[in-house]
Order: C-alpha cells, then sequence, then structure tokens
C-alpha cells in the first residue's frame, strides 16, 4: 500500500516547481504531464527528411541485438548490444524499411548522446526542462535521444535518476512497479556479456571476463514465469502509454519496462536522485528480501 496507485495519473499542464516538488518527487508518484513540450519546435520538425537533411551522414552509435533485447538476460548472461559506429542515413534505411535486416537496431546510447551524439537538434528541445531543474536545484545529468523499431525492447529494470521521458513522435508503452515491489521482483548476478557479429552475419555472445557480475532481473513482466518466481505474483504493475507530445514523470527506483512504436522518437532528461530517506527505505527493503532469500 506504500507505493501502489491504481493508475498513473494524467495532469493537463506542467506544474510549478514547488508543487511538482510536494505532490510528485517527495512521495516518488509518477504522472503523465500534458503540454509541457508543446512549444518544441521538435514537435512539427522531427520528421525524416528532417533528421536525414540536418544528421543525414554523420556517424553514430547504434545499439545491434538478434532479439531487440539490448541490456537483458538471455541464455544465463547479462547481455549487452553490439554497439555499432553507422552513418545515421542508414540507420534511417532500417527504420523505414528502405533496407531490410534480420536484426534490431536502436539509439539508445545513454550517454546524455542528444548532446554529445546528435548537438544539431538540441536547438530544438531544451537543455533542461526549467521547472524541473528549479525543484530540485540541479541540472540533468544527461539528456538522451531515442529512435528505434518497434521491436526494440527495454527489460524490467530502475534507475538512480528522476526522470522526465519526452515523447515526440510515436507512443512508448511502459509498464512500471513501485519501489516497494522490490520483495517480488528476483534478482540474480549473472556473467557479463556482449552481442559480437561472425563473419558469416550471425550473432554470438562473447563474455566480458575481466567484468564483474552484474545483478539483474531475468523475469519478463509480459509472460511472467510464476512457477520459477512465484512471488511476483504479489506484485502490482501499472501500465501507461506516452503519446506524442506528453511526458512522463518516472521518479528514481520505480522498475519499468518499454516498449514503442514502429519509429518512436524521444528525448528523455536524467536528474540525479537524493539520497535521502527514501533511497534508505529502498536499500532496507533490499536488504531485508536478501536475508530473507538466504533464511
Amino acid at each position: 500500500e506504500l507505493g501502489w496507485m491504481e493508475s498513473v495519473p494524467c495532469l493537463d499542464r506542467p506544474p510549478s516547481p514547488l508543487e511538482f516538488y510536494r505532490e510528485w518527487v517527495s512521495p516518488n508518484k509518477p504522472c503523465i504531464i500534458q503540454n509541457a513540450i508543446s512549444h518544441w519546435p521538435a514537435l512539427k520538425k522531427w520528421t525524416s527528411a528532417y533528421l536525414r537533411e540536418v544528421v543525414g551522414p554523420k556517424v553514430v552509435s547504434v545499439a545491434v541485438t538478434p532479439n531487440g533485447y539490448a541490456d537483458a538476460v538471455f541464455q544465463d548472461r547479462f547481455v549487452m548490444p553490439e554497439e555499432r559506429q553507422m552513418p545515421f542515413m542508414d540507420f534511417l534505411d532500417i527504420v523505414e524499411k528502405k533496407v531490410t535486416s534480420p536484426n534490431v537496431f536502436y539509439v539508445q546510447k545513454q550517454c546524455s548522446n542528444l548532446t554529445e551524439e546528435f548537438p544539431e537538434l538540441v536547438c530544438d528541445v531544451q537543455p533542461d526542462i526549467p521547472w524541473m531543474s528549479e525543484a530540485l536545484g540541479k541540472k540533468p545529468d544527461a539528456v538522451n535521444f531515442w529512435l528505434g523499431e518497434s521491436a526494440a525492447v527495454t527489460s524490467l529494470h530502475k534507475d538512480h535518476y528522476e526522470n522526465l521521458y519526452c515523447v515526440i513522435s510515436g507512443e512508448k508503452h511502459f509498464l512500471l512497479h513501485p519501489p516497494s515491489d522490490r520483495p517480488f521482483i528476483p534478482y540474480e548476478l549473472y556473467q557479463p556479456a556482449t552481442y559480437q557479429v561472425s563473419e558469416d552475419g550471425s550473432f554470438e555472445i562473447v563474455d566480458e571476463k575481466t567484468e564483474e557480475k552484474v545483478p539483474w532481473i531475468p523475469l519478463d513482466p509480459l509472460n511472467p514465469n510464476l512457477e520459477q518466481y512465484p512471488e511476483y505474483a504479489q506484485a502490482k504493475p501499472l501500465q501507461c502509454t506516452v503519446k506524442a507530445g506528453e511526458m512522463l514523470y518516472l521518479p528514481s527506483l520505480w522498475f519499468h519496462h518499454v516498449q514503442q512504436s514502429h519509429g518512436c522518437i524521444a528525448v528523455n532528461y536524467w536528474y540525479d536522485m537524493e539520497y535521502d530517506l527514501k533511497y534508505s527505505y529502498y536499500q532496507l527493503l533490499d536488504c531485508l528480501t536478501k536475508a530473507v532469500k538466504v533464511l
């Protein structure tokens, strides 16, 4: 009951900084915000033709996988995508199906790739969200650009960020769990590995042997194996769709699984969370969950 909501509320306007902090950040509650980015030029300008013209032949980082799952558990490994350097126009050819490929392509590099790899597009959005920056007293750590195929799926995970996720075109489909669902969500340690392309074009999984094991969630919330993970039956997922022109406030430490419409374009802002009582509560819950499993 501590974190349970029956649905994700929708605000018809962006809140004031004080209102947002009191009503949403402090109680760690998600919401969809309308009319927060309606003034962005990107909403009208970011067509495929415009992106070709502005970014075009520039070489960018693209995550490539055989199955659409980057940074996910597969064959008892935590498998990361091949990070391919390719001209942006070649990537758009694949998204627009002008070129066919058996693999799944996704621009999803999360190291502030909008500012680092796509600076030509920054003027069409905002460098930060002013009311969020004022509410938190800080600027975002990263601003990320997302564009990919509908087969690209983000596996269930959490982040230590206050996340404002803005959809420019298409739709994003989120499945969310509050931090209080931690006892019902399985974590295991996995050998990290990376997809690499063989000479015949097929993928092989190559272990990152020098790296420590990665804690990750093996469960697929869309098709959970309740025989293997019976505790998950007690979890209470929320589902919401964020449409073009809308913004999702995804609070820190909320678990999320993400799907998208084909060719969906989004920009998100990561603000570092406060390591306050909420974080201490989550750490306590995490430690108790692990202790119970040992017993």
